[in-house]
């Protein structure tokens, strides 16, 4: 039986209360200066995070100076590769990354993981969601899984990540759970989440699979109709949303997000970035952003960040080979 999802939130969230202060940094200086690296463009969730995060911090008065880089390109390994090329000019830089990191790392779309950086700290979670028109003739996920099955072509998937990333290969999950053929999704691929929900409101697409975080603001507009979110129960900031496990279709799914530092830095540098960290999210300014997005609260640093992601990349890896995502190594 495929171990719940949800695991892997569980493992960060049990860890926290466990864990003693050993991963907190002596030292309670923070950093004056931050330059957010994000591996992809505007619009999505790496970039919605990072400049939430950037807005509450300089609200809250923690950092002085916040500047902004996107680089897209090699499913999010430009970015990543340039940290490590120029690591010696990195030392104020964050790279906002999440679960795709692991996924990519996996498929050998880029030859790097989260072990060539240095994992500062996750801040949130981001449930999926599966969205569609206002004017669509799809009430309910059943409707969608029922058309399918019935004609896979006719359904046209949007993500802003690449084939058999997190956007993909949770909606195959999803509709392989209620009877369809995982390897039949019709997936179209957009740079970022804001170019994949343009791709949906111009009809390019028949729905979208995305963070929640960045469907929530236009499910309030009244522009789309979120249909399901992967999360285990009802959401505390929005109740009336539908969740998969109410339709009948279990499967949890939490997206982290955190930030990942150079190799090489001073010891001193990454205890600047963990405190900061550590600070934000103490903050109302950290609270009002994640509120407003929906998001959930997963903030680990250090050693205990590190062991997180291990046990994602166990846990991924079973996924993705569960709906055939992911080639056998040989």
């Amino acid at each position: 039986m495929m171990p719940k999802l949800t695991s892997m939130m569980a493992l960060g969230l049990s860890c926290l209360l466990a864990l003693p202060l050993q991963c907190i940094a002596a030292s309670a200086e923070a950093m004056t200066k931050i330059h957010f690296l994000i591996p992809a463009g505007p619009g999505g969730g790496w970039d919605g995070t990072a400049r939430g995060i950037g807005t509450a911090l300089k609200e809250s008065g923690l950092v002085e100076s916040l500047s902004y880089e996107n680089l897209s390109g090699g499913g999010g390994g430009r970015a990543i590769a340039k940290l490590i090329e120029t690591a010696h000019r990195q030392e104020n830089t964050l790279l906002i990354n999440s679960t795709p990191i692991i996924v990519r790392s996996l498929q050998g779309i880029f030859p790097q993981s989260f072990r060539d950086l240095v994992p500062i700290a996750s801040v949130i979670a981001d449930y999926s969601c599966f969205a569609v028109r206002k004017d669509s003739a799809f009430m309910t996920f059943k409707d969608l899984s029922s058309q399918f099955k019935q004609s896979p072509d006719s359904i046209i998937v949007a993500g802003g990540s690449v084939r058999g990333n997190t956007d993909h290969f949770i909606i195959a999950r999803a509709l392989q759970l209620a009877g369809g053929d995982p390897r039949a999704v019709n997936y179209l691929s957009y740079d970022g989440g804001g170019r994949a929900m343009a791709g949906l409101l111009s009809g390019e697409a028949s729905v979208l699979s995305t963070g929640l975080s960045e469907a929530i603001q236009m499910q309030r507009g009244g522009l789309i109709r979120i249909l399901a979110v992967t999360a285990p129960a009802p959401l505390i900031d929005e109740p009336a949303l539908a969740t998969l496990k109410s339709q009948g279709i279990d499967l949890e799914f939490a997206n982290w997000r955190g930030f990942f530092a150079a190799k090489g830095l001073r010891q001193s540098q990454y205890n600047k970035m963990e405190n900061t960290l550590d600070k934000l999210v103490d903050t109302p300014e950290f609270e009002k952003i994640r509120a407003r997005n929906s998001w959930a609260r997963l903030h680990q640093t250090g050693n205990q960040f590190y062991t997180f992601l291990e046990q994602q990349e166990i846990q991924i890896t079973h996924l993705m080979n569960t709906v055939g995502y992911l080639r056998p190594k040989r």
